[in-house]
């Protein structure tokens, strides 16, 4: 028998104040039995540092073939934003930024590893797609805090990204580095 998604309910209260964001949103997020915990809050955080209208979580979930982690869309359906988290495959990069004609990656992982990667493999404009890092202490520390059922605020100010679970207080600086 096939093992299905864990629901988090996540209320979350984001003020991005470098993108002039401030929104309250109620988030449901299926962590597949194969999704690490630190994949789930690196997706997460990837939603909520590219929050915007039309935004959502791939169809197929994280096993999309298809589709990014997170993606973009304009009211008429089409794909604005390509948001890959992890370690993607620079083919899907290269496809994702040639659709949507904007990408980028969130990594919870080592970022040499995930650039030397992706500079493996031709990517559309691979200059023009930032690759977010985050401190690694801060993203196996706050995984760890969140649960089934939480409230989150996310700021960020400055490149910073605050995160309080459920009072539990967590930091990192969001790092952007490039491709090429």
């Amino acid at each position: 028998m096939a093992l299905t998604a864990t629901i988090y309910n996540l209320v979350t209260e984001l003020a991005d104040v470098d993108r002039g964001v401030y929104e309250t949103f109620d988030l449901r997020m299926g962590r597949h039995p194969s999704e690490t915990q630190e994949y789930l809050l690196t997706r997460y955080l990837a939603y909520c540092l590219e929050y915007t209208e039309g935004i959502t979580f791939a169809t197929g979930g994280v096993s999309s073939a298809d589709e990014p982690a997170v993606l973009v869309r304009d009211p008429a359906g089409r794909v604005t934003a390509w948001i890959e988290v992890g370690m993607p495959d620079a083919r899907r990069l290269h496809r994702g930024m040639k659709l949507a004609g904007r990408a980028a990656v969130y990594t919870h992982r080592h970022v040499e590893k995930v650039l030397e990667e992706l500079r493996a493999g031709p990517i559309h404009r691979a200059a023009d797609i930032p690759v977010y890092a985050f401190d690694r202490d801060f993203i196996d520390s706050a995984a760890a805090a969140i649960g089934r059922r939480a409230v989150v605020a996310v700021s960020i100010t400055e490149r910073q990204l605050y995160l309080d679970i459920d009072g539990r207080h967590f930091g990192s600086a969001i790092v952007a580095h490039r491709i090429a």
